[in-house]
């Protein structure tokens, strides 16, 4: 496999071989249950679905009860498919954790904390208007002018303005595995990783 769903469990650090202090982000990866796998000839591509977290039943739909029964495990809470994948895999299969071993360099996505309508100067890094003076009582965090004078007589599109921050899909990549606990299911990369606690994650290798 070439990667496994996990949950962000929060940031902590760690001291590495030189003694520095290292921020880390502490990751719950799998077990994950392989739910279908989709060949070339079937279904037009090759690709392994993974499914992670419990789900009730009762919370599931018949649908998708059929899909997991089909592969012999109970409902999942979270789906996602991986396209590069080596070896004979059978739908009904645990994928853990120790895919990964200490060293090596992951990518990490997902979804970044959501901050709601926010102003250019938080969402872009906008200065400002600048000083109080002259007038400027309350334009110290405005954006400014937004367009041209009587040519084009038009804001063109994607001017960088105020709007819906946040909560957008994000991947890092090159994170460096540190510590792979296989005993509990936790994954220790170095650095940050995007989302908020116990938010749903996808490490590839």
């Amino acid at each position: 496999m070439t990667g496994i769903i996990g949950k962000k469990v929060g940031m902590t650090s760690i001291y590495n071989e030189e003694g520095k202090n290292v921020p880390c982000t502490v990751i719950q990866a799998g077990p994950c249950v392989i739910t279908q796998v989709k060949t070339l000839e079937k279904d037009g591509y090759n690709a392994v679905q993974l499914g992670f977290e419990e789900r009730g039943e009762k919370q599931t739909t018949k649908a998708m009860a059929g899909h997991f029964k089909k592969a012999s495990t109970s409902p999942k809470r979270t789906l996602v498919e991986f396209r590069d994948f080596d070896g004979e895999l059978q739908a009904g299969e645990s994928v853990s954790v120790d895919i990964f071993s200490e060293g090596e360099f992951v990518d990490v996505v997902g979804n970044s904390k959501g901050k709601g309508f926010q102003g250019v100067v938080k969402r872009h890094g906008f200065a400002g208007v600048g000083q109080a003076t002259h007038g400027q009582h309350n334009r110290l965090r405005a954006p400014g002018s937004i367009g041209a004078s009587s040519y084009p007589s038009r804001v063109f599109k994607g001017m960088r303005m105020a709007g819906q921050t946040g909560n957008e899909r994000v991947k890092m990549e090159n994170l460096q595995v540190l510590k792979v606990d296989a005993d509990k299911n936790l994954l220790v990369v170095k650095g940050s990783v995007p989302g908020a606690k116990n938010g749903f994650v996808i490490i590839e290798k």
